[in-house]
């Protein structure tokens, strides 16, 4: 094999990688490349998640399209278009095995009002909902929650005007 045919395998090889990124909805390599790091149950179930977040962003009305990047090396969903809510991140628990967690800007509250809503679910702190791989994935609850962190900022803005 020539120089010239290993570079354009691996040129090929690359750009195979870039569209099954872009099949499974990644736009951003790097969030890919988290995801697929994650040891299998986690990664299912933070995969779940993602499409629960999407999901809910799509149907809550005001938030818009999601920009979805790293901050702090954990996938993370920004309201960039509309600014209507605070950023949500999602990751595994690393000081615990099949555990991850969706969190939260500490400084919202909004892991208070989510402790209020739903006392079933459990919590880190002010920061985050822990979840447990095993357990099945507290749909309704998540979609409310994630709701209203897309919604933070814009309900702030309704409130003071209101």
């Amino acid at each position: 094999m020539t120089g010239t045919t290993k570079r354009l395998e691996k040129k090929s090889a690359g750009k195979n990688n870039a569209a099954k990124a872009t099949r499974a909805g990644f736009s951003d390599p790097a969030v890919d490349a988290v995801f697929n790091a994650y040891p299998k149950p986690i990664k299912a179930r933070l995969l779940a998640l993602r499409r629960l977040i999407f999901d809910t962003a799509k149907t809550t009305k005001g938030v818009g399209a999601l920009q979805e990047t790293l901050k702090w090396g954990q996938p993370s969903y920004l309201t960039a278009e509309t600014k209507s809510g605070s950023t949500i991140r999602i990751d595994q628990v690393k000081s615990a095995a099949g555990q991850y967690a969706v969190y939260f800007h500490c400084q919202t509250g909004l892991v208070d009002s989510f402790r209020e809503l739903y006392p079933i679910l459990r919590f880190g702190g002010n920061r985050c909902i822990l979840l447990d791989a095993k357990d099945e994935l507290p749909r309704a609850e998540l979609r409310h929650c994630v709701a209203l962190a897309l919604t933070y900022h814009l309900n702030k803005r309704k409130a003071a005007r209101g």
